[in-house]
């Protein structure tokens, strides 16, 4: 496939793209010549910015297409897939011409609309997670009714990535970084592997050209050493299955150097450099049969020593999205090399993924279902949120786990016991509250690992987990656990709203319930404790309703009533009438800035609370007195940064710049806490006017291994 692509990426007639289409696709369908021939026409006269022809773009793409897939109607939505936004024709026409399944193909790939050149964002943007997002979820919902849909625009991004040479650097690395964080990881939950190499390892060139270079350099230096490595391995394995009982004609073993992405990606995950990668190559053993592949292992496992932690069976469990293969490391005298084992056809499913259903069950075109693309919260209200619980899916590696009557679940890496309790249902997440593995007892937050047996214990009434929220891994469980607690803060803020008012006007809460009746407030009351001034127009709602309907304003003054004012007392900002003069933070939640607090009155001291704290909860249905409680945001956030620094001249001058450009004042910096002999960690307490900690932690973490990020702002601290 590398030599395809590369020949792709050299052709710029219409000559060689129709030679290229018609050389892989050697007896096209009526249709198919039809759908070439209107493309065509239809293109006529349009040039890309490199200046070649725009229809070759559609032909190649319809090219790339027709190489993973013998769907040819996909191929014929490929040649027309800019057809109906670049020209005057309809989705109408290409229902006629076409029929309906090519034209409904043709009008998902519009739909997406994906982000012209011009658009796309700075890299250093804060909209550009936005756009991704944006892009991300079109491109979702557009193909939910036929995931087809994805593999062409698949396809067409392939392309436009082949072709990023004739655009500025700037616009190659913007188009490179969406690819790379949505592109490249649809491709990998799609399970297509050829796809998904490309677009990571053109995404790097880009992104990253000089570890790209050096891990290059690398390669190509030391290109023989590593071929004869890996001939030698291939023939000891044909050796030792032909001795043992294959014909030569019955398997193939063929081996590569790993892709350059996945190398970079092994060496910032462990810290440390191409030299010290010992597993550079890879041979695959293609056999006949599914009994087969369990022969070639034990064969390999007999014939090099195995690396049993790295042993991986997805040929008895295969993953999601059908990935059926066995892989093993071994050790021989060559090196380290991993070792996948795996049939012809589970060869084409690995290489071509869900296009590969559409090549052997050709009845089954429209059949293919993709659970995980069909779980994902595809109308979620916020586009960032929506990708934040996406990414997980999407950007980890699998597990897959059972449940006690063996049924599979596959989850990403790290998932826990509590992800596995949503991927079964989401009542029995939300009704969770405890946990059997392995016949174990433990916690609901325990990391679950490959081949794990769960057995979820619930209760009959439902149970929030709103500060696990970042530790589940699954978009299912982070929105199951969303929604739980957002009802909660609703319901929290509106008894919360009647017991302010009450304690506010000195009044019972029947009198209060009937003036937000009588007011029509109800609908919007829960608003009263997050918003001062809807909570000061209610103030002054009910004194004027009260001045005209209840005895006059003076009924107000001898009840006791002051006008509200504002207050800071300690972190915590009031507006109340009453009397205070010191602030408490209860111990039962342990509230931090930032939090979601609620305050209750009790004689001349405000009791602060987590706005989810169960004691609160049950003082608020309670109706024990309440304030208005919101933290002074006039005050900066203290944080102590602990960073790993390189023994690096001017890698300290770099951390202050980059501080120093996020806006923080740096308070005080401690050096030399050794940590290894290559690095150190550098303490550094800054303070933060504006910038949100999960805003500050990314951006760090972007140029700096950043070791932890500690709030000094706990309430407790005086």
């Amino acid at each position: 496939m590398e030599a395809f692509f590369d020949k792709a990426k050299h052709i710029h007639t219409v000559e060689a793209a129709e030679a290229l289409l018609w050389e892989v696709l050697p007896s096209p369908q009526d249709n198919t010549l039809k759908a070439f021939h209107l493309s065509v026409d239809a293109h006529a006269g349009q040039v890309r910015k490199s200046g070649e022809p725009y229809i070759v773009h559609p032909i190649l793409v319809a090219v790339i297409t027709a190489k993973i897939s013998n769907d040819e109607m996909m191929v014929q939505a490929a040649l027309l897939h800019d057809v109906v936004e670049d020209t005057e024709y309809t989705i109408e026409d290409l229902i006629d011409s076409f029929g309906e399944d090519v034209a409904h193909m043709v009008e998902g790939l519009t739909k997406i609309i994906a982000l012209r050149d011009e658009e796309l964002v700075s890299s250093s943007s804060d909209d550009r997670l936005m756009n991704s997002a944006l892009t991300f979820r079109k491109m979702l919902i557009a193909s939910i009714k036929d995931v087809r849909v994805l593999v062409i625009k698949l396809c067409d991004r392939v392309h436009n990535m082949l072709t990023l040479d004739s655009l500025n650097s700037e616009k190659q690395k913007r188009i490179s970084e969406e690819t790379l964080v949505v592109y490249a990881p649809i491709a990998h939950r799609l399970g297509i592997s050829q796809l998904k190499n490309q677009l990571e390892d053109l995404s790097f060139y880009y992104i990253y050209p000089h570890d790209y270079h050096n891990i290059d350099s690398y390669i190509q230096s030391n290109s023989q050493n590593l071929h004869l490595q890996l001939n030698s391995f291939i023939s000891k394995v044909k050796i030792f299955m032909m001795q043992n009982g294959f014909d030569e004609d019955e398997f193939q073993v063929f081996g590569r150097v790993k892709h350059y992405y996945s190398i970079h990606m092994k060496m910032q995950r462990k810290g440390i450099s191409i030299e010290e990668v010992l597993d550079l190559l890879a041979v695959r053993i293609i056999v006949r049969e599914p009994l087969e592949c369990y022969k070639v292992l034990g064969l390999m496992h007999l014939s090099f020593t195995p690396l049993v932690s790295r042993f991986k069976d997805y040929v008895a469990v295969p993953k999601e999205n059908g990935y059926k293969t066995i892989h093993t490391t071994l050790f021989s005298d060559e090196g380290i090399l991993e070792a996948q084992i795996r049939t012809e056809e589970m060869h084409q499913l690995a290489e071509y993924g869900i296009a590969a259903h559409w090549k052997y069950k050709s009845n089954g075109s429209n059949e293919v279902k993709i659970e995980w693309l069909k779980s994902l919260p595809h109308q979620h209200e916020s586009v960032k949120e929506f990708y934040e619980l996406a990414k997980c899916d999407l950007f980890s590696e699998d597990i897959v786990v059972f449940s006690p009557d063996m049924d599979t679940y596959t989850l990403p890496k790290e998932s826990t016991a509590l992800d596995f309790a949503y991927a079964v249902h989401s009542e029995v997440g939300s009704m969770a509250i405890d946990v059997v593995i392995n016949n174990k007892n433990t916690s609901l937050l325990t990391v679950l690992k490959n081949g794990d047996i769960v057995k979820i214990v619930t209760d009959d009434t439902a149970h929030l987990h709103c500060s696990w929220i970042d530790t589940v891994q699954t978009s299912k469980a982070r929105e199951g656990i969303r929604l739980a607690c957002n009802q909660r803060i609703k319901e929290v803020d509106t008894l919360s709203a009647y017991n302010i008012l009450k304690t506010l006007f000195s009044e019972k809460d029947e009198v209060i319930e009937s003036l937000i009746k009588d007011l029509a407030l109800e609908d919007n009351i829960y608003k009263v404790p997050v918003k001062e001034s809807c909570y000061q127009d209610v103030i002054y709602k009910i004194s004027e309703y009260r001045g005209t309907k209840g005895g006059g304003f003076w009924s107000l003054l001898t009840k006791g009533y002051k006008k509200p004012k504002a207050k800071e007392l300690e972190h915590c900002h009031f507006f109340s009438n009453k009397s205070l003069d010191a602030v408490e933070f209860d111990y039962c939640c342990h509230p931090k800035v930032g939090d979601q607090i609620v305050a209750f009155h009790k004689g001349t001291k405000a009791i602060i609370h987590h706005k989810l704290c169960k004691n609160a909860y049950s003082k608020i249905v309670a109706k024990e007195a309440m304030l208005y409680v919101d933290w002074n945001v006039t005050k900066h956030a203290h944080y102590k940064l602990i960073v790993s620094l390189q023994n690096q001249k001017g890698v300290l001058a770099d951390l202050l710049a980059t501080l120093s450009q996020l806006n923080l004042n740096v308070l005080s910096i401690q050096l030399g806490i050794r940590h290894s002999e290559e690095a150190e960690w550098c303490q550094i307490e800054i303070e933060s006017r504006d910038t949100p900690k999960e805003v500050l932690i990314n951006k760090i973490k972007k140029k700096f291994k950043l070791i932890d990020l500690i709030s000094l702002d706990d309430a407790y601290n005086k």
